[in-house]
């Protein structure tokens, strides 16, 4: 899964994966987000899992845009 991250004004870094609606996490640096919307997103997956829906097909975890 793709991982967009851009700094906002105030510096903080937000992490969002445009292929799961609302997976965005906010982090004091770009990794911490990165982290954080990783592990939003594979508690997602599980979830959908869990509850019998079928997951987004994916060839890769994640890659995250530079």
């Amino acid at each position: 899964m793709h991982v967009e991250i851009e700094r906002e004004e105030d510096g903080r870094w937000i992490a969002e994966v445009p292929a799961l609606r609302g997976a965005m996490a906010y982090g004091a640096s770009k990794k911490e987000a990165v982290a954080k919307v990783e592990a939003l997103v594979l508690r997602a997956l599980a979830d959908k899992i869990e509850h019998g829906e079928e997951p987004p097909e994916v060839s890769h975890v994640f890659t995250v845009a530079a």
